[in-house]
C-alpha cells in the first residue's frame, strides 16, 4: 500500500504545472547541475533554500544541518563544501540561519537533550565567548543576537577550510556570505561578515576573535 498519498498527489500536481510553464524543463535539469551558489542552512523545515531566494531546483546546492554549522569535524558538511566549490565550482557560498533558531535556543537552555547536546555545545562555546554582550538581553533578542553571532562564526570557519583557501590560492572567485532569515516576514538581511580572499577571510577572523560587550 502505498504511504502517504497526499504527497504524491502534490508531487504530481506540482510537476505538471512545472511542465506547463517549461516544458523542457525536467529533461534540461536531468542533463546537469550547474548551480551558482552553496546554501548551509538550518534543518528548520520553514527556511525552503530555493523558495526563499526564488530559485528552481537546480540553481542552488543545499546543505543542512541544526544550527547551520559550519564544523571542521564534520565530514559532512565539508564533503558537500568540497564537492561544491571543486566539481561544481560554485561562485558564492551562503551561511544562512534563521532568527528564532530551535538549535541555538536549545544551546542557551541548556536542557539535556540527547546526542544533539555534543552537537550544540559548539554554539554554547560560542555564546561563553560573547556572553558579556549575549546576557545583557532579555527573551528573544538574545536568542536572536546569537543567532547572528552564530553565522558570522560560521562564515569564518568557511574562510579557514582547506578547499576554500586552495580555491583562493588558485586565483577561482569564490566569495562567502553570512546571511539570517526572518521567519517572521520572510525577509534575508546581510550580516556584513562576506568575504573573497584569504586576506580577507584573516580580517574577518581577527574580527570574529574579539569577544563582543
Amino acid at each position: 500500500m502505498r504511504m502517504l498519498p497526499k504527497l504524491f498527489e502534490n508531487n504530481r500536481n506540482w510537476s505538471r504545472k512545472i511542465t506547463a510553464s517549461d516544458p523542457e524543463f525536467f529533461a534540461r535539469l536531468a542533463r546537469q547541475q550547474a548551480p551558482e551558489y552553496l546554501w548551509i542552512g538550518c534543518s528548520d523545515s520553514r527556511v525552503p533554500a530555493n523558495q526563499v531566494v526564488g530559485l528552481l531546483p537546480g540553481e542552488v546546492f543545499v546543505h543542512r544541518n541544526v544550527a547551520n554549522q559550519v564544523l571542521h569535524t564534520d565530514f559532512n558538511c565539508l564533503t558537500v563544501l568540497q564537492y561544491a566549490v571543486d566539481v561544481l565550482r560554485v561562485k558564492h557560498v551562503i551561511v544562512c540561519g534563521h532568527y528564532g533558531c530551535g538549535g541555538v535556543r536549545a544551546a542557551l537552555e541548556g536542557r539535556p537533550l540527547g546526542l544533539i547536546d555534543h552537537w550544540l555545545r559548539h554554539v554554547q562555546d560560542l555564546w561563553h565567548h560573547h556572553a558579556p554582550e549575549v546576557n545583557a538581553l532579555a527573551g528573544e533578542a538574545r536568542i536572536d543576537r546569537m543567532c547572528e553571532l552564530n553565522v558570522m562564526e560560521q562564515v569564518g570557519h568557511l574562510g579557514r577550510a582547506g578547499v576554500v583557501q586552495e580555491a583562493w590560492r588558485l586565483g577561482r572567485p569564490l566569495h562567502l556570505h553570512g546571511w539570517i532569515y526572518g521567519l517572521s516576514d520572510g525577509l534575508l538581511r546581510d550580516l556584513g561578515v562576506g568575504c573573497s580572499s584569504a586576506a580577507e577571510a584573516d580580517a574577518l577572523q581577527v574580527r570574529l576573535s574579539r569577544p563582543t560587550h
